[in-house]
């Protein structure tokens, strides 16, 4: 079992399923990504670089991309949901579309390779 699986078995249903689906988003976009937990989440890791950060809470589920600039450069695409500075929230009843956590994946992926 991995300490991501292990954090899963925790969460109620409906968590556990949204951030399964993003962990397989990760998993087929960023096939090299590194799972960890870091800050007691679930994170995954690019070239031993921060990609992105998941958080399961009692009324929402939070992506964080480990780059504010992200969530800038997406603006019209997140619109529908709840962000802040570093932090993309959402609910089970609302997902984030597949197309939308992939470019997001891909332009951390950038930022990490062009540094």
């Amino acid at each position: 079992m991995s300490v991501i699986d292990e954090y899963l078995s925790k969460l109620p249903g409906p968590q556990k399923s949204s951030l399964e689906r993003i962990r397989k988003i990760v998993k087929i976009t960023v096939p090299d990504a590194e799972e960890a937990i870091s800050y007691r989440m679930p994170a995954y890791k690019y070239k031993k670089r921060p990609l992105i950060y998941l958080g399961a809470f009692k009324n929402h589920i939070s992506i964080y991309p480990a780059s504010g600039s992200i969530l800038k450069v997406m603006g019209d695409k997140l619109e529908k949901f709840r962000t802040s500075k570093g932090t993309l929230r959402f609910t089970e009843e609302k997902p984030i579309p597949e197309a939308v956590i992939r470019e997001m994946l891909l332009l951390r992926v950038d930022e990490i390779t062009k540094k």
